[in-house]
């Protein structure tokens, strides 16, 4: 009996102390909870747009971050590289060479290069006022969009735009400036794998006519066994080194996106 009369006698001393911590903890709690509060908040400004809190901004740089691959290949020329250069690859005969990390190396690093007056210019406009606070979070985003709108409507075909804008049923748009991303991105890389589609079939047919020489002379000297694209390999990489075919190949996809 006495002992479950310190046991209760115990408990209720403990819970005495966590009430008063709790009490003495209330008022640092209150400031906590009006910190976040503070901390995620929206301004609406006197033109009528919203002005968001940095943590928010934080937040939404972090988010686009993980979006960072596949704006990447949608709304730049890495699309179109890494596709020919799978290509060539599969008209030379090699499977495995070069890897897939070099290729993609390269397109990753070419993109760069040719995407650079782009980014220079979203620097120039969007980034270097925004970090100087000398422009909003939403302005700048609208600045940084206006060169890669303008990069991507030079690479896309009118019939592939005309294609979204009528699934989206806006066929009544007066002005290029008023279709959103939401259309042009879909049609850029439509425009993007017609084009590298068709630069491909250009890389494919001398490596195809060596492999048709080459299987016809098997055939004539009765050598119907042995496997053509053996025999036709080395004079396909012959031909792709004589010809310096790597810096024909780089200056052919640079250029191709000349504005």
């Amino acid at each position: 009996m006495n002992n479950t009369k310190f046991s209760i006698s115990s408990l209720l001393t403990l819970s005495a102390k966590v009430l008063s911590v709790l009490l003495l903890l209330m008022p640092s709690t209150q400031l906590f909870a009006a910190d976040a509060l503070t901390a995620f908040k929206v301004t609406e400004m006197d033109d009528g747009t919203a002005e968001y809190s940095v943590t928010l901004q934080i937040m939404m740089i972090m988010t686009a971050l993980t979006l960072l691959p596949s704006l990447l290949m949608m709304m730049s020329s890495f699309t179109r590289i890494i596709i020919v250069f799978a290509i060539m690859r599969q008209a030379i005969g090699l499977q495995q060479t070069p890897s897939n990390q070099i290729l993609l190396g390269l397109a990753l690093f070419l993109t760069f290069f040719i995407m650079t007056p782009v980014f220079e210019r979203i620097n120039e406009t969007a980034l270097t006022p925004y970090m100087n606070e000398e422009m909003g979070s939403l302005d700048a985003v609208k600045s940084a969009a206006i060169p890669l709108r303008k990069f991507m409507l030079a690479q896309t075909r009118e019939t592939d735009l005309a294609l979204f804008l009528n699934i989206a049923n806006k066929n009544d748009v007066a002005s290029i400036d008023e279709v959103g991303f939401f259309i042009i991105v879909p049609a850029f890389i439509t425009s993007e794998l017609k084009t590298a589609f068709q630069m491909g079939f250009m890389l494919f047919i001398p490596f195809l006519i060596i492999d048709l020489v080459v299987a016809s002379v098997l055939m004539a000297m009765g050598m119907m066994m042995l496997s053509p694209i053996i025999i036709s390999l080395p004079f396909k990489i012959m031909l792709f080194v004589l010809v310096d075919g790597w810096a024909m190949l780089m200056g052919s996809l640079a250029s191709s996106f000349a504005v």
